[in-house]
């Protein structure tokens, strides 16, 4: 009997296997919810769903089966704009005779691969090539034909097709380079990321105005090959020839890597050989020098530098400055201090770093011959606008932030970086006493020296037990590393903000000062100081400190502990470096287009986070720029809980007013209960305000009366075609027309009168991710329901 079972088992076991090598079948399907995928014959390529790092959506994708790390070669894009296809957990692809149908969980079509004839059946082939066939045997639609950023051998790029690098190694949305045919050669260019527009060229391959295609052959080979049939390699020290070349031995790949060089990769077949992809050839040889162009970043982002390190590029940062993105190096850097003209600049702030051998060419705005080193460093700190001084051979240029294009280069030069004098450990702001005191400290030694060794001693001593009795300035925390919420007493507080002596800002429940407490490294904190007497206050400061102390997200402050002694009350968030949003929307310079969608994009995922994910779902309540903070990474988080709303078993609450004007939505005033749809309105009047980089509500000069609600002004332009009026001048965001149009639609849809029209905020985030269609918003003043 037992073996009978046994039987049977492997009967089924190799019926599955066979499902799954075969051909697939009309009706096949295959889930994100399920660990299937349809393999090739030998197994070494599947077709499936990969899901993308960090992130609940997956992509369509296909990839080597049999190494250990399941290489992706091939993802499904769009066939409007070339991006990167996102499906959301459980949906599904389905073979029909009319295609691949990649459908969501409601059943909304996301992509399609649809060809001209009807499909009879589908196959994942051993090359690596995806392909549907109709009842003759024919290929109707193949992977090969669509490639992404990688070919494969026996795969040629016609003259049409293109490979896009990804964003990261991890990311595989579109990045920043581009390889394409153009003029009959192959050419390797910049973008002007996120559009598709060429910056100059950093490599070609000449083919003399006759390029047909180019080819990755069975052997490994890669040429371009002519309309007269000749074979034209990538030229280069660092391409060589064929002859290490060993099929049987290696899977191949040439990929376009997100740092913009293309790569020929090899990975042993047998997986005993515990080896992965090695880097066989590639071009440009030096790609921080080969790119030389008056647009865009180069292969590192703004502000870095580029070097080549282990046949890679590396980037660097200047000191004083940090990657924007630690995860992402490429991402470019940012000052760590305030530079720029204003009240505040003071030449004494700043001092100088030198690099040798570093350069951003194309990026001067003024020269000056014949010059010292000490006169291009004085000019420079003398120029409020200039970063950088470059000096080499008694000539001095300026460049102003960003700078661009930077790379190691030998030829003599020094780099003047303008830095800040003051040093990283600094504690805090040392008080005029404390200055006077070590004023007569250094009078009292120097007289000491000159008196007698005993009377010395005893005045050293003195000085010492006086030293050592000083309170410190910095409070203990070390228990932070032991509890979620750490209790602080009143008088700790005091100490670790210097007798709360300097202050970040005002809110309507109380002061936020600056502090340091003493963890196992220090740390930076901001004390919110609670209004003290009022008994609402309390309950506020109650509700806050359960609220905050269960949330965990990347776009909300982090709590670190509280005071709840006496009459005191406050409570200790991490310190956010680069201020509020409000700062960043309304200074005098406007935040390029990528920062506001990456600001809105994370106070969106914060929202969602607070409504939908949380064991109680909370309200925040007052949703406005100046309750979002920016770290140093350029992260928006959501702070100032203080009117937060717990909902706990209920999905409404009656309350009083609470709220900034402007941000507040409609049922505050009509004493109805409100929802979380109350902050889904705040949201769509900040996303304009992110959009066009001004307050939701101005004061405008004659004839520009109809500008002064951004809400009314915004919905005009919606509906009359000329949504560009709302961020003139600014080509990034212009060059992202699609996004604006359909963010400015989906902030009306946020700032319905009937907060029943209004969308939650996860039905927002698809649409702000694109995930999901956003229908056309009817008048903020009309009323019908979402769908």
């Amino acid at each position: 009997m037992a073996s009978l079972i046994l039987y049977i088992l492997s009967i089924l076991f190799l019926q599955v296997v066979v499902l799954v090598s075969a051909n697939v079948t009309r009706t096949s399907t295959l889930s994100t919810t399920d660990n299937d995928a349809w393999l090739s014959p030998s197994g070494e390529f599947a077709f499936g769903f990969r899901q993308l790092n960090g992130t609940t959506l997956f992509m369509v994708a296909i990839w080597y089966n049999k190494i250990p790390d399941k290489t992706i070669v091939w993802n499904a894009k769009t066939h409007d704009d070339d991006s990167l296809v996102q499906a959301p957990s459980g949906s599904q692809v389905q073979l029909t005779s009319g295609g691949l149908m990649l459908t969501s969980p409601q059943g909304e079509s996301i992509w399609t691969a649809q060809p001209n004839t009807p499909v009879s059946y589908a196959t994942m082939l051993d090359s690596g090539n995806f392909v549907l066939v109709n009842q003759s045997s024919v290929f109707v639609w193949e992977s090969f034909n669509f490639p992404t950023d990688t070919l494969l051998p026996n795969q040629s790029l016609e003259l049409d097709g293109k490979l896009t690098s990804r964003i990261t190694e991890a990311n595989y949305t579109n990045g920043r380079f581009q390889l394409y045919f153009e003029d009959g050669a192959v050419w390797l260019s910049p973008l002007a990321w996120p559009t598709q527009l060429h910056y100059t060229f950093y490599y070609r391959i000449d083919a003399a105005h006759s390029a047909s295609r180019l080819v990755f052959n069975e052997s490994g080979n890669v040429y371009v090959e002519t309309t007269n049939g000749t074979k034209i390699q990538p030229q280069g020290t660092t391409w060589g020839n064929n002859s290490t070349l060993h099929p049987n031995l290696y899977y191949y790949r040439a990929t376009l890597d997100f740092h913009g060089v293309f790569t020929q990769y090899a990975h042993p077949r047998d997986n005993k050989a515990k080896q992965g992809w090695r880097i066989v050839r590639f071009v440009p040889e030096n790609i921080c020098i080969a790119i030389f162009s008056e647009m865009g970043s180069g292969s590192c982002g703004y502000n870095s530098y580029c070097s080549m390190q282990n046949q890679r590029p590396s980037c660097s940062c200047p000191d004083g400055y940090s990657f924007i993105d630690p995860s992402n190096e490429f991402g470019g850097c940012q000052p760590k201090f305030k530079l720029g003209c204003g009240e505040d600049n003071d030449e004494q702030l700043y001092d100088f770093t030198i690099l040798k051998d570093v350069d951003w060419p194309l990026c001067d705005y003024e020269k000056m011959q014949p010059f010292s080193q000490q006169d291009c460093q004085q000019s420079c700190l003398n120029d409020c606008m200039c970063a950088v001084a470059i000096f080499n051979n008694q000539t001095c240029w300026k460049k102003r932030l960003p700078i661009a294009n930077g790379r190691a280069q030998s030829g003599g030069q020094i780099a003047l970086i303008k830095t800040t004098v003051a040093p990283q450990g600094n504690i805090g702001p040392p008080s005029s006493l404390d200055s006077n005191k070590e004023d007569g400290v250094k009078t009292i030694l120097q007289g000491l020296l000159i008196g007698s060794s005993v009377i010395n001693s005893i005045l050293l001593a003195t000085v010492v037990l006086i030293l050592v009795k000083k309170p410190k300035r910095i409070v203990q925390a070390a228990s932070l590393l032991e509890t979620n919420l750490h209790s602080f007493t009143y008088e700790a507080l005091k100490e670790a903000t210097w007798g709360f002596s300097e202050e970040l800002g005002r809110g309507s429940f109380g002061i936020v000062y600056k502090g340091k407490l003493e963890a196992p490294s220090y740390t930076m904190v901001a004390i919110k100081r609670l209004d003290r007497f009022a008994q609402e206050r309390e309950r506020e400061f109650k509700t806050e400190l359960s609220a905050i102390g269960k949330t965990c997200h990347k776009n909300l402050v982090r709590l670190i502990g509280f005071c709840d002694e006496g009459i005191h009350r406050l409570l200790v968030y991490e310190y956010m470096s680069n201020g509020s949003l409000a700062n960043i929307l309304f200074g005098q310079s406007k935040p390029i287009w990528n920062l506001r969608v990456g600001f809105a994009l994370g106070i969106a995922r914060g929202l969602v986070y607070l409504h939908e994910e949380c064991d109680t779902p909370i309200i925040h309540c007052d949703i406005k720029p100046q309750n979002i903070l920016i770290d140093e990474h350029f992260t928006a988080k959501i702070s100032d809980f203080g009117l937060a709303k717990l909902l706990f078993d209920q999905s409404r609450t009656n309350t009083g007013i609470r709220g900034t004007r402007g941000y507040v939505a409609p049922e505050w005033f009509k004493n109805v209960p409100v929802t979380v749809k109350v902050d889904v309105y705040s949201f769509g009047v900040m996303l304009l305000e992110i959009i066009c980089c001004r307050r939701s509500v101005m004061l405008m000069e004659s004839g520009e009366e109809e500008k002064a609600i951004l809400i009314d002004w915004a919905y005009d332009c919606y509906i009359e075609g000329r949504v560009d009026s709302l961020v003139e001048n600014d080509e990034e965001a212009l060059a992202d027309i699609g996004r604006l149009q359909k963010w400015v639609m989906i902030a009306i849809w946020c700032i319905q009168e009937h907060h029943e029209m209004r969308p939650t905020m996860g039905k927002v985030m698809q649409m702000l991710q694109d995930l999901v269609e956003v229908p056309t918003p009817p008048s903020p003043l009309s009323f019908s329901s979402f769908s």
